[in-house]
């Protein structure tokens, strides 16, 4: 081949090359923003939902626990977590409660349930449940429909009466629902009603605990107020309805009223001695003490 040939074939093929390169960087640099951009949108928009998601659960699902801050840690345009710190409120004492650490990403979001679910202490002679972090005793709700449990319906009512100096959290069920009005008359003056336990799945809870979350609301204000965003809350955060214990709620109470709807349990807080007028009331089946804490001269209870 000739000699001048090869070299404007040289120069053709070197040519070719760099204007692939050219057009190769051009390409990455229009590309790059892009994708920071879609990744920052798909990245924030799980994490918002994330949020949303968590604060929604507290809402609905947390019995007597208030988040204290939510914030986004390690932030990328790939995705991120959000870390909720959290505490409980036993009438006027707050105490910590285990700290959830939620992901995010391109593709949706994971909630921390590892830490929302409690821990099982099971032994031949007892059973209770924990916050895993805390350690301390998670009081639980037992439903009046389901009759036989893994362990004995307890009623640690006595026992938690006879601790002076401290204030508590129980969690009472009943032994049938009953109306807002009927508890309030049954729940003396100086204890705090806190939560109002409202619904549960009803499962076979005798050979283990299901590990189900019960689902109510804090009274906040207007009951009848506070029972209409409960309601929303229900709606917003099982917006697929994937839940079915959810949405036969939502479905059963459309149209009640709220001096018709019926409760299940609630959560109340407040001195110990002031727990001893609940001894030996029917309309209580159970009564599972959670978190406890000794009074300082410093702090003054609520009631």
């Amino acid at each position: 081949m000739d000699s001048s040939l090869k070299e404007a074939l040289r120069k053709a093929k070197r040519k070719q090359v760099i204007k692939t390169a050219i057009i190769s960087v051009m390409v990455v640099l229009f590309l790059l923003p892009l994708l920071y951009q879609s990744g920052n949108y798909f990245a924030s928009k799980s994490s918002s939902k994330l949020h949303e998601q968590l604060f929604l659960y507290h809402d609905i699902a947390q019995p007597n626990i208030q988040i204290d801050s939510q914030v986004t840690r390690d932030s990328s345009m790939f995705g991120g977590y959000i870390v909720t710190n959290r505490s409980k409120n036993i009438n006027g004492y707050i105490v910590p409660w285990s700290t959830l650490t939620s992901s995010s990403d391109w593709f949706g979001y994971n909630i921390d349930y590892n830490e929302l679910i409690p821990g099982f202490h099971w032994t031949d002679t007892d059973f209770y449940e924990y916050d895993k972090q805390t350690k301390n005793k998670v009081a639980t709700f037992y439903h009046p429909a389901i009759e036989e449990y893994y362990n004995e319906v307890p009623n640690e009512i006595s026992d938690i009466a006879s601790m002076e100096n401290h204030v508590a959290e129980v969690a009472l069920s009943f032994d049938q629902p009953y109306t807002c009005e009927e508890i309030e008359a049954n729940i003396p003056d100086n204890l705090n009603i806190v939560w109002l336990y409202m619904t549960s799945a009803i499962k076979d809870e005798s050979k283990g605990p299901s590990g189900m979350p019960v689902y109510g609301f804090h009274p906040y204000g207007s009951p009848d107020e506070a029972f209409q965003s409960f309601l929303e809350a229900l709606e917003a955060y099982d917006a697929n309805n994937r839940n079915e214990t959810i949405q036969d709620f939502l479905e059963e109470h459309a149209n009640t009223p709220w001096e018709d709807v019926e409760i299940l349990g609630v959560m109340v807080t407040g001195q110990t001695q002031h727990l001893e007028a609940l001894e030996d009331q029917d309309f209580i089946r159970g009564a599972s003490v959670g978190a406890t804490v000794e009074m300082v001269p410093y702090i003054t209870p609520e009631k």
